[in-house]
């Protein structure tokens, strides 16, 4: 059995999305997601929605067997503990595919690194980004100053419990 995991932030989930994992299935027999913490997503605005309520959405995925929530130090713990033969990257991901595998082979752990395919608009006004759906959610209601309190606080939507801690078996479909 190939096993395969794809990541991400995985934030307002949109056709982009969906096209990613359902792409990252077919290089395996069983796809395995890993949602980014809030904490590891540094190279955009953190996500609107907490990590649990995201792996959720990708756990509801047909194409996901099992989505885990990531590490909260660590991007490679859940990686090690899968144990994938492959790891696909998102079409449009920051990541550089000969730097992960550089740091794959430093850990020992014996996968491939491949890049999803992209996939264009099917039609004038679909949004493939999460950051042009906030723009257009922010265009069309308007920005506000109020802060949403419930935002704030513990990552996993748990009161400060951390799946990963206690052993974030991940969510099966």
């Amino acid at each position: 059995m190939t096993r395969v995991v794809a990541q991400g932030t995985f934030d307002l989930l949109h056709p982009g999305h969906v096209h990613y994992l359902e792409d990252a299935a077919t290089y395996g027999d069983e796809l395995h997601a890993i949602v980014a913490r809030r904490d590891n997503v540094t190279h955009k605005p953190e996500p609107i929605l907490c990590a649990r309520q995201r792996r959720d959405m990708v756990a509801a995925l047909e194409a996901v067997d099992e989505a885990h929530l990531g590490h909260p130090e660590d991007v490679f713990v859940p990686i090690e503990r899968l144990d994938p033969d492959v790891i696909v990257l998102g079409f449009d991901q920051h990541h550089d595919e000969a730097e992960i595998a550089e740091a794959l082979a430093a850990r020992d752990i014996d996968c491939r690194v491949e890049r999803a395919s992209g996939r264009e608009p099917r039609y004038e006004d679909e949004l493939l980004s999460s950051g042009d759906i906030v723009d257009r959610v922010l265009r069309r209601r308007g920005e506000s100053d109020e802060v949403d309190e419930g935002s704030r606080g513990a990552d996993d939507g748990s009161r400060g419990v951390d799946n990963v801690a206690s052993g974030d078996a991940g969510e099966r479909r």
